[in-house]
């Protein structure tokens, strides 16, 4: 177990390794900071905030959407031209319509992996990431390899198939590095206004699963939910945060949830965000950086 004040400590040396925006490929030792299983006594620790370098501010959310996907395509040409095999991992939500209409050229050398997704039929089209993702975008990616659910409700027993299904990819496809986790090459994620990311959400068990286990299941509504581990999500080579879009109920979009996530005084247990500060970049709009200190505005 880590005493609170180490942990802080492999926080702070990550912000100092962390890699600047322009930089396609984050530093080993990254990765290797934020694949310690958490431990309960860090529970109530609260962590430092994440670097203004890793925060890339947009004016809006075609922006967003613009530079995700451009974050996107140069990792996916990256990983290619190092092993042939591109793994991504795509949560559900706003993030989805960021890849809308993308056809890219390497798509067939392509594995996405779901951060999260209900346990539904995967062709409801209500409910199911999987069927928004191929409206959007996944059909016209030609020769991807998506790795889907078997389509019940039982949520443990897919989370155990998911599982399977991603420890049966050769090493080329989705390298595992030392500590038994798999690299994706990146990892896009979307936070919830009370700081869920995936399916895991605050002041819950799966937060903080220190059993090494790659996907978990969540039962906390129905239907009930497979979800990747916040090591897995933090451990991944690139992992994108992406927050923007306003409306007329939230005419300042997700402020007050960034401000939370990438400096407020919060733990990884009471918003669950807050344990991608330092592995993540940030790549937000105006509305969404409103809130945040003078030095994120940028």
């Amino acid at each position: 177990q880590l005493p609170t004040a180490m942990l802080a400590a492999l926080f702070t040396l990550s912000a100092t390794l962390s890699l600047l925006p322009g930089t396609s490929t984050p530093p080993r030792v990254r990765s290797a900071v934020f694949r310690v299983p958490v431990s309960p006594v860090s529970v109530d620790a609260v962590l430092p905030a994440a670097a203004p370098s890793m925060v890339i501010v947009e004016e809006d959310a075609k922006a967003v959407a613009a530079k995700v996907f451009a974050r996107v395509d140069a990792a996916a040409q990256a990983a290619i031209a190092e092993r042939g095999q591109f793994a991504l991992a795509i949560p559900g939500g706003s993030i989805l319509k960021m890849l809308a209409g993308t056809k890219p050229a390497w798509a067939a050398q392509t594995t996405i992996a779901y951060v999260n997704h209900k346990a539904v039929p995967m062709d409801d089209a209500a409910l199911s990431t999987h069927a928004k993702a191929r409206a959007l975008f996944l059909d016209g990616w030609e020769g991807c390899h998506t790795l889907v659910m078997g389509g019940t409700g039982d949520a443990t027993a897919e989370a155990q198939a998911y599982e399977a299904q991603l420890r049966a990819l050769p090493a080329g496809v989705l390298p595992v590095g030392a500590d038994g986790l798999p690299l994706f090459d990146m990892a896009l994620i979307g936070v919830g206004d009370d700081g869920h990311v995936g399916s895991l959400y605050p002041n819950r068990n799966e937060v903080l699963d220190g059993t090494g286990r790659w996907v978990l299941p969540v039962e906390m509504k129905t239907p009930g939910s497979i979800t990747l581990s916040l090591g897995v999500m933090a451990g991944a080579r690139q992992v994108v945060v992406a927050a923007c879009g306003v409306s007329d109920k939230y005419p300042q979009g997700k402020s007050a949830g960034m401000k939370r996530a990438i400096e407020g005084d919060e733990t990884v247990s009471s918003f669950p965000a807050v344990g991608l500060r330092q592995a993540a970049t940030w790549i937000i709009d105006r509305a969404a950086a409103s809130q945040l200190s003078q030095g994120y505005a940028s």
